[in-house]
């Protein structure tokens, strides 16, 4: 008896994107060629309509898709984005005309998964922030270049004090730019915590060679570290534009454990890059429905970044595993007969953002992940420790946002203690196996 795969949409249409051409098949029939414009996308929107066709599968080529994606989400199509792994061709056959027939073939028979592509605000959201960490990478750069003009003229100011882009770094650098050369007077711009303790030390990094060629070099760089910060500074306008309003009425409580010292003057809560926003922990705990700050190590910053990636309704994800599994998260196997192995899993952006959030909790004090960091770092690595906070950390922001969990930290010696009964009710079994009996010491 033969088998064949049932037909679920015979006018399931696939389009191999391009950046000239789009080739568009539906049914696995034989394809038609549009061009990219607008003109022509629209066309191909309409054509589709004619057809009858209600649900569309592509890859994700690039930035090419994006026009596209825009022009047939407008027209009420189901637009599917899928894995290019999901529609490997035979060997031989890769043409963008077989291409899409393959694909369309497959969609026209329910093979192709779609992924996870963020609603239109999430991804307006999603333009500005990463068009703002462009900038904020660029900005770093023109530290790099201060720092390369200090060197040339024999000037270790960034070796004393802890950050150039500081106030007090970036005071010094100005004033060397506009032609004061005294290291005593420079000294005055600096905070009054380094001056009561690096005094000396920053009087002798600031005797310099004074090269016209550094200093020119210098100025350019100044020059361009505020252009980008006025960059910096537009897009977080059009990031507070587009976010709702502040719930006034209910304000979240302050996170436990988060705001016990306070800030220096002039110092942004969320970090040195966090965005200027005004009311903007009151605005993300209106949005998700829940204060993720109180997570340990998420500030507003990377909240924001969190919704940016994933949106606020995460009930697209049927589980907690669903949702580590899609940002690269999980630990995978990979079984082939008698043959296992463990695959490599690569995080995408959300992942990697979970990845940066958990390496901040090294160096914690009194949080039960950071204690969980450094024993598992002591076995396994860095990399791996990194990866399993990362995972936790995942988990935790499914759990409040889907299911209304709330999260209370116990503390590292609430963690300590675990671990101290894991470890005794693994002696016992090893005792009971060997016929030997615990004895408890004094």
């Amino acid at each position: 008896m033969s088998h064949q795969l049932p037909v679920l949409d015979p006018l399931a249409t696939f389009v191999d994107v391009g950046s000239e051409h789009m080739h568009v098949s539906i049914g696995g029939n034989p394809p038609r060629v549009f061009g990219t414009v607008t003109s022509q996308l629209n066309a191909l929107r309409d054509w589709l309509l004619d057809q009858g066709v209600h649900s569309v599968a592509m890859e994700a080529t690039g930035v090419y898709w994006l026009p596209l994606f825009n022009v047939l989400e407008q027209g009420g199509l189901v637009v599917r984005m899928i894995n290019g792994r999901q529609t490997r061709n035979l060997p031989g056959r890769k043409t963008d005309m077989a291409d899409s027939q393959w694909g369309a073939t497959l969609h026209m028979h329910g093979l192709l998964r779609a992924g996870f592509v963020p609603p239109a605000d999430t991804r307006r959201l999603q333009d500005y922030l990463r068009l703002r960490a462009d900038h904020v990478a660029l900005a770093g750069s023109c530290i790099q270049l201060m720092q390369k003009a200090f060197e040339r003229m024999n000037i270790k100011l960034h070796d004393v004090i802890s950050s150039l882009a500081g106030s007090s770094g970036m005071a010094v650098a100005r004033a060397i730019a506009d032609g004061e050369r005294s290291p005593e007077v420079l000294l005055q711009l600096c905070s009054a915590q380094i001056r009561a303790r690096k005094e000396q030390a920053v009087v002798e990094s600031l005797c310099g060679t004074w090269e016209e060629e550094h200093l020119f070099a210098l100025r350019h760089a100044i020059r361009s570290w505020d252009h980008y910060q006025q960059l910096i500074a537009d897009c977080d306008a059009r990031i507070a534009a587009i976010l709702p309003p502040p719930d006034q009425t209910a304000p979240p409580p302050p996170p436990p454990g988060k705001e016990r010292k306070a800030r220096p003057a002039g110092q942004k809560p969320g970090g040195a890059n966090a965005p200027d926003i005004a009311n903007l922990r009151e605005i993300l705990a209106h949005m998700c429905g829940t204060d993720l700050t109180r997570l340990p190590a998420l500030t507003h910053y990377s909240v924001l970044q969190l919704v940016g990636e994933v949106g606020t309704d995460l009930s697209a994800w049927p589980t907690e595993k669903h949702f580590v599994s899609w940002a690269g998260l999980a630990p995978r196997s990979k079984d082939s007969g008698k043959r296992k192995s463990n695959a490599k899993a690569k995080c995408n952006r959300t992942g990697r953002l979970f990845c940066m959030v958990a390496q901040s909790l090294a160096r914690s004090k009194d949080m039960a992940l950071g204690g969980f960091y450094r024993r598992l770092r002591g076995r396994r690595g860095g990399l791996i420790a990194t990866k399993a906070v990362a995972r936790k950390l995942a988990t935790w922001v499914w759990r409040l946002m889907v299911k209304g969990e709330d999260y209370v930290e116990k503390g590292l010696a609430h963690y300590a203690a675990q671990v101290q009964k894991s470890k005794e009710a693994a002696l016992r079994r090893l005792a009971k196996e060997l016929g030997q009996t615990l004895v408890p010491a004094g």
